[in-house]
């Protein structure tokens, strides 16, 4: 049992929760809440340690049970160290530290008739959160990330893509331009959503693909645009300019599957 604030698992499990930095050199990242422990463990993902009140074991007993079981280690700590590193307002009192995933990432060539999606400079963590969760529920085949996307590992992503993030395939490039522009040259269909364009996304036939959404202000990089197959938008009524990212990702992805 862990009984001062000042302990160094605590310490570690709060900075986990605010840097992106440290999360990469430790290689771990966080998850809170029942649902999400209980999702990270039964995804097979490695929990180093598992921290919960003595409230939460006793109301959850059978996911108490069940997370215990695939963790390293375990603390019982008490409900006002349980809020320094909850990151919710309502804690449930289950927060786990996984091991950063060693899931499967599809290859650098892709398959012509998968459906994809991709995402450049993507910065805020409750859009990812809510693509990465939308993909896994229409059933897209992998996301790719620009350098420049907010952390995949971040807790606002972790909760928002709803335990998506245990389960979908991800891929992480640098040159997200050039990554772009192979794939096109290779015969993938490489689709940039823009609104300025005359095509619209309901005219698409799809066959298989890569579906580009850009940053939340800027949109998509004009580099980025210029070695895309082709150039489409989302058809709008009445006065607004844009749509949210993550909303704008999920009538993208749905037309990919229509």
């Amino acid at each position: 049992m862990l009984t001062g604030k000042e302990n160094n698992i605590i310490k570690e499990a709060v900075k986990l929760n605010k840097s992106a930095k440290y999360r990469r050199e430790k290689k771990l990242f966080t998850a809170e809440g029942v649902r999400l422990c209980r999702d990270g463990a039964e995804s097979g993902a490695v929990i180093e340690r598992f921290l919960y009140t003595a409230d939460s074991r006793e109301k959850y007993s059978e996911d108490f049970k069940k997370i215990m079981s695939a963790s390293r280690s375990s603390f019982e700590i008490s409900k006002s160290i349980f809020e320094k590193i909850s990151e919710t307002r309502s804690p449930q009192g289950f927060f786990c530290i996984f091991n950063m995933l060693d899931k499967p990432t599809f290859p650098y060539t892709i398959n012509k008739q998968g459906n994809y999606v991709a995402l450049e400079n993507l910065q805020d963590p409750s859009n990812l959160g809510t693509i990465l969760r939308t993909a896994e529920a229409l059933g897209v085949d992998g996301v790719i990330l620009s350098d420049g996307c907010c952390d995949v590992y971040s807790p606002k992503v972790v909760r928002g893509s709803m335990g998506a993030v245990f389960r979908i395939s991800c891929l992480s490039v640098g040159d997200f331009t050039s990554y772009i522009a192979k794939l096109t040259a290779e015969g993938v269909q490489t689709y940039a959503s823009t609104p300025y364009t005359d095509n619209i996304i309901t005219s698409i036939d799809f066959n298989g693909g890569v579906m580009i959404i850009g940053n939340e202000g800027n949109g998509i990089t004009q580099k980025t645009l210029s070695v895309c197959s082709q150039k489409v938008k989302i058809p709008m009524r009445g006065r607004a300019e844009s749509l949210n990212a993550a909303a704008a990702a999920g009538i993208l992805m749905w037309e990919m599957f229509r």
